[in-house]
């Protein structure tokens, strides 16, 4: 994506939705750092309850909705912070944008964002967003990764930077899906792909009190899905887009799973979630 990453271990979003404790984060170390998911005005999100520990299965079931703060909120954060490290930001829509101006809401994020990001990052794979998926396939993907390059081209020329372009995908795509979908992002350019979000797919979860509950597994139970479709995308995009490696990393061997299978960097959330920061310590020393 051009840019000088030291390592391979980046935090994923959700963590820090407001860039709030972004320079605490950075002294776990982490090589990059991506906050978010932030809507143009701020959200509640989903009512409570609304995030499940399934401590057995080692997974996380949440259904959060994009709650944050807004993109005024993180901005007066962004100018705040210390950390000169690699920073993506995570834009998302607001759950009361109509599905035909959501696009807006994209530009409007990418906006106000570029001039602090590192990479900005799209997220149209929650699940926890009616209609937010929508977003990953056929024209609606193809309108709206034109207008975003074309709001990439049009920051670059104005401010001479060049802020690249992530996608964050769904690991319930199927292989059709995902084939048309990679299609689209390579002939758009896309600087970047984030594989995977959390999984709608409960069948992995053995916690029966909490499987029932509605939203995205992240953890464990998704490490598996998530590196075939990187194995899949890998095949598909063959080099021309870096892959960001993201779901079920508990240790080194599941961060080289993710390597193998294509990926070039990798995020956690949930390990760090189950491990804490002594997780963070192992993976950094991946070079």
């Amino acid at each position: 994506m051009g840019l000088p990453f030291t390592g391979r271990l980046g935090l994923a979003a959700g963590l820090d939705k407001n860039g709030d404790y972004i320079d605490a984060l950075a002294a776990l170390p982490f090589d990059f750092i991506e906050v978010g998911t932030v809507t143009p005005k701020p959200q509640p999100g989903n009512p409570k309850p609304r995030l499940f520990r399934l401590p057995h299965d080692e997974a996380l079931i949440n259904r959060m909705g994009f709650n944050n703060n807004g993109l005024d909120y993180l901005i007066k954060n962004l100018k705040k912070i210390q950390y000169k490290g690699i920073l993506g930001i995570n834009i998302g829509k607001n759950a009361d944008t109509p599905q035909d101006r959501a696009i807006e809401d994209y530009l409007i994020g990418f906006q106000s964002v570029a001039p602090y990001a590192s990479y900005i990052t799209l997220n149209i794979s929650s699940p926890n967003t009616k209609g937010l998926r929508d977003f990953q396939h056929g024209d609606l993907l193809k309108k709206l990764i034109t207008a975003l390059k074309q709001e990439q081209a049009h920051f670059f020329n104005q401010q001479k930077k060049y802020v690249p372009l992530v996608v964050k995908i769904s690991p319930d795509l199927t292989a059709e899906a995902l084939a048309s979908m990679a299609a689209i992002l390579l002939e758009q350019k896309v600087d970047g792909i984030i594989a995977t979000n959390t999984t709608i797919d409960h069948s992995n979860v053995s916690d029966l009190n909490a499987a029932d509950e509605e939203g995205g597994v992240s953890g464990k139970p998704l490490r598996n899905r998530s590196t075939e479709v990187i194995k899949q995308l890998s095949a598909l995009v063959q080099k021309q887009i870096p892959i960001i490696g993201c779901g079920g990393i508990f240790s080194i061997n599941d961060a080289n799973e993710k390597l193998a299978a294509g990926a070039s960097l990798i995020q956690v959330y949930s390990g760090l979630v189950y491990q804490g920061p002594a997780l963070i310590r192992q993976l950094s020393s991946m070079k």
